[in-house]
Parts: structure tokens; C-alpha cells; sequence
């Protein structure tokens, strides 16, 4: 049976020389690793202290990767000590889009109106002072 690590103690060991990384659950002591990463050392360390799953899956590791990470395998960790995360729920886009839209259309009128009133404003007082003088 794997060793249990809890979630603390992987969040300690988070630096060059002492860097365990948790990803899908399982537990990695990558200290001995770090100067080898393709990635950079930079790249590892960014990811203690949190679960790294997503990170990793988003590099698209190579089967190649994935079967270096066996040798660092260290055991798995206890999941009822790691702390829940709240995702992110993005605000309905329907109810924003439209109150958006219709204020965005709002402000384009005014954009546009403004200039052309004061313009026709200007013509007008021009051309009421030049009938003004010839009279």
C-alpha cells in the first residue's frame, strides 16, 4: 500500500532543494530532478504547494514524461487535507451581453450627436451674426 502524505506536508517542501509536486493525487519528490526539467527549475517550483494536475495536463506532457515521473513517485496524498477550492462561475452571459449592448448603443448615438449639434450650432450662430451685420 502507498505511503499517505498529507496535503501540509507536501506544501512545505517547496524549494530547490527540497520540491515535492502533487499531481492526479500522487505524490512526487522532484528535488534531485529540478536542474533536469526541460521546463526549467522555475517551472516546478510555481507549482508546490497546490495541486499541480492542472498545470501538468496542460503542458501535454509525452508518454516519455509521464514515465520519468514513476521514479519520483513518493506516495499519495491524503485527500481529506486538501483544501476545497472554489471554481469559478462565470456571470450569465445573456442578461450582461444584452445590458451592454443596449448601453454601448446608447453612448455610439451621443458619440456621433454631440459633434453634429454643436456643429450645426456653430453654423447657425455664424450664419445669424452674418445676417445680423449685412442688415
Amino acid at each position: 500500500m502507498a505511503k499517505l502524505i498529507s496535503f501540509h506536508d507536501v506544501a512545505k517542501h517547496k524549494c530547490k532543494n527540497d520540491c515535492w509536486i502533487l499531481i492526479h493525487g500522487k505524490v512526487y519528490d522532484v528535488s534531485s530532478f529540478i536542474d533536469e526539467h526541460p521546463g526549467g527549475d522555475n517551472v516546478l517550483l510555481a507549482v508546490t504547494g497546490k495541486d499541480a494536475s492542472t498545470d501538468f495536463d496542460d503542458v501535454n506532457h509525452s508518454n516519455e514524461a509521464k514515465d520519468t515521473m514513476k521514479k519520483y513517485y513518493i506516495g499519495n496524498v491524503d485527500k481529506s487535507t486538501v483544501p476545497v477550492t472554489a471554481k469559478y462561475i462565470p456571470p450569465l452571459e445573456k442578461e450582461s451581453t444584452a445590458k451592454t449592448t443596449k448601453e454601448e448603443s446608447g453612448n455610439k448615438i451621443l458619440v456621433y450627436l454631440v459633434p453634429i449639434l454643436i456643429l450645426g450650432l456653430a453654423f447657425f450662430l455664424r450664419f445669424y451674426n452674418n445676417n445680423k451685420q449685412t442688415t
